[in-house]
């Protein structure tokens, strides 16, 4: 048989026999001659039958199709999973893609808002700088304006002017209330004559002419009895009636006043707590007309000037506060504390004078209207008003930060006498030499600047911390103001520490025995008052403000203007009274916490005194007593505002 004629399975059965021959002689070679027989052996096999080939071949094939019909089914399975599986990763990947672009744009968005909000600090930080700026600005100004006006005046020149004015000012409204009063008894008696005319004439139609001549003469006798009879009586009846009707008139002017007051009592409530200029300008423009009206009503009622004054006074005072307060707001400025504080005492004052007003208008009928008329001293419209003229109304002064903060009233720099004038570089130097703890950098000088006399170098100076400011005197180089703008958010130090602080301070700027002599805290901020000792005697003129951060430990604004214009070395003298003679003068009810000698200025003039802080009624007050003569001079009481103590 052929190679033609064998099928592909007795090919691989001699196949697979070659292959074990080849084994076979490698391993051993005497199995060669065995092995022989077996390959004749498997060239025999061929001799399978034909149908019997053809059959295991179909079966084969169809064994094979099958197979390659399984495996394609396979491959079209994992072809499906593979491409499910791909997508899903084409979808894993796109978000993963996604969400870093989203992680980006977040990143870039924070990263802007951080941006924006370091300019904005920058911006408000600039904003603080130049209001304190303005600030001075209009402190110095203010300064230079009072010292103008009193510089060619002496002192009873200034009290006779300010008497005169207060005499004319009375005159005018005496006047004017005098006019009033004309013009009104003139209405009236316009008013009764036409009522008398009208009562004529009805009379007239009432009796027609024509009934005979003895009732003629009848109603003609009638008529003079009762004209002889009518002289006597009429002029009682229309004076009480001119008097009834002027009760009426002032009883409704009361009640006018009473409205008024109470309107104000709101408003003044309102703008104690609004923070929005709009709000702000309606308010206040309330309060200035309402003011205004107030003054005009008290003009109108029956009572002595004298009763009325202070009340007066202080309703006028109140209008032009509130005028001036809306100019500035209205203008883009922002509330003072001063101008916080005023508001605080204006609304507590006309609280007190609504709810005795309120009273006064609920119990004054006519009668006691009439009696006020006529001067009755013990009637209700007289005592009500003295009651508020001597209790409740006080014009309100200006408000300080602490006692004589704002009395610089010297205009010869006496610290700086007999000292050398410095250059700009030696200011510099000096600069870095004082502030040399807060690590400056750098020290340059920007200009001059001249205030109470005083010529100044700006110096600006740099730190890690950013950039801080001084003013050092031309002449001797002496610190006058300091300011390094660093915020303070958190309190780490107390009053205490602070004052301690600042006194450490003051003595690396050569300042000694100086005497914490008023503390008082602005959110983070601590803010005190130094007045130089001597020889135990506090001597106020001497003094110097500073400010803490509390949040830091470190003193970021000093002024110390007056004690550069005030300290010299004085004869004080002695106190001609002792301590106890001067607490006798007290009020009996005042409960006194501390006491000592000090040195004030009262009416430009420095006066020994003995100081005593007390109690009374649950306010706390200063009282200044003059030890050579006994009579108190200056009184403070202490209240309280949004940014911290202050006197009033």
């Amino acid at each position: 048989m052929n190679k033609k004629q064998i099928s592909s399975g007795a090919q691989k059965a001699e196949a697979l026999a070659d292959n074990g021959k080849k084994s076979e002689v490698k391993t051993n070679s005497a199995v060669k001659t065995t092995a022989e027989p077996k390959k004749k052996t498997a060239a025999k096999k061929p001799s399978v039958k034909k149908a019997d080939v053809k059959k295991t071949e179909k079966t084969k094939k169809a064994k094979s199709a099958g197979k390659v019909k399984s495996v394609k089914k396979n491959d079209k399975k994992k072809s499906a999973r593979a491409a499910k599986i791909s997508e899903k990763r084409r979808l894993r990947r796109e978000d993963r893609e996604q969400k870093k672009l989203e992680a980006e744009k977040i990143r870039a968005e924070k990263k802007q808002k951080r941006l924006e909000k370091k300019l904005d600090a920058k911006q408000k930080r600039l904003d603080r700088i130049a209001a304190v700026k303005e600030k001075r600005a209009e402190a110095r100004e203010k300064r230079r304006e009072r010292r103008d006006l009193l510089k060619h005046e002496s002192k009873e020149a200034r009290i006779e002017r300010k008497r005169e004015e207060r005499n004319a000012k009375i005159q005018a409204r005496v006047a004017k209330r005098e006019a009033a009063m004309a013009e009104k008894r003139a209405k009236r008696e316009h008013r009764l004559k036409l009522r008398a005319e009208k009562r004529a004439e009805k009379n007239e139609k009432r009796h027609a002419p024509g009934f005979g001549g003895w009732l003629a003469a009848v109603i003609s006798l009638g008529v003079v009895t009762l004209a002889l009879g009518s002289m006597l009586t009429y002029g009682w009846i229309n004076m009480d009636g001119m008097t009834a009707d002027m009760a009426t008139v002032h009883t409704e002017s009361l009640y006018e006043l009473n409205s008024i007051v109470d309107n104000l009592d709101t408003n003044l409530a309102k703008v104690r707590v609004a923070n929005t200029k709009g709000e702000q300008v309606k308010l206040l423009s309330d309060v200035a007309i309402e003011s205004e009206m107030a003054e005009t009503i008290l003009e109108r009622l029956p009572m002595d000037m004298q009763l009325t004054q202070n009340m007066t006074s202080f309703v006028n005072k109140m209008g032009d506060s509130a005028q001036s307060m809306l100019y500035a707001v209205a203008n883009g400025k922002k509330l003072t504390d001063s101008q916080i504080a005023t508001i605080e005492h204006m609304y507590r004052t006309n609280l007190q004078l609504k709810q005795t007003i309120n009273e006064l208008t609920a119990k004054c009928n006519s009668k006691e209207m009439i009696k006020a008329m006529r001067g009755k001293e013990n009637s209700l419209m007289f005592v009500t008003f003295g009651e508020i003229e001597n209790n409740v109304v006080e014009t309100p002064k200006e408000i300080h930060d602490g006692p004589f903060a704002e009395n610089i009233k010297k205009s010869s720099p006496k610290n700086l006498n007999g000292l050398n004038e410095i250059t700009s570089a030696q200011a510099e130097e000096l600069a870095k030499k004082y502030f040399g703890s807060y690590e400056v950098t750098g020290a340059s000088c920007t200009g001059e600047v001249t205030a109470e006399n005083i010529t100044c170098y700006n110096i600006t100076m740099q730190t890690k911390d950013g950039e801080m400011s001084a003013q050092l005197s031309k002449q001797g180089g002496k610190v006058v103001e300091f300011n390094s703008y660093k915020d303070c958010s958190d309190k780490n130090f107390s009053v205490e520490r602070c004052i301690d602080i600042a006194e450490d301070f003051l003595s690396s700027l050569g300042l000694t025995n100086m005497k914490a002599v008023w503390t008082s805290e602005n959110g983070t901020t601590c803010n005190l008052n130094f007045a130089y000792e001597q020889d135990g005697v506090i001597i106020y003129p001497d003094m110097i403000k500073v400010k803490v951060c509390e949040e830091r430990g470190i003193v970021t604004g000093m002024e110390g203007l007056a004690y550069v214009l005030n300290h010299t070395q004085r004869q004080l003298g002695s106190a001609k009274i002792s301590k106890s003679q001067a607490k006798a003068v007290l009020n009996g009810g005042f409960d006194v916490e501390s006491s000592r000698l000090c040195l004030i200025p009262v009416d430009g003039e420095e006066v020994l005194c003995y100081e005593f802080y007390g109690t009374f009624d649950n306010s706390d007050y200063y009282i200044y007593v003059d030890a050579a003569t006994g009579n108190e001079v200056e009184m403070f009481t202490v209240i309280g505002t949004a940014q911290g103590r202050a006197l009033m």
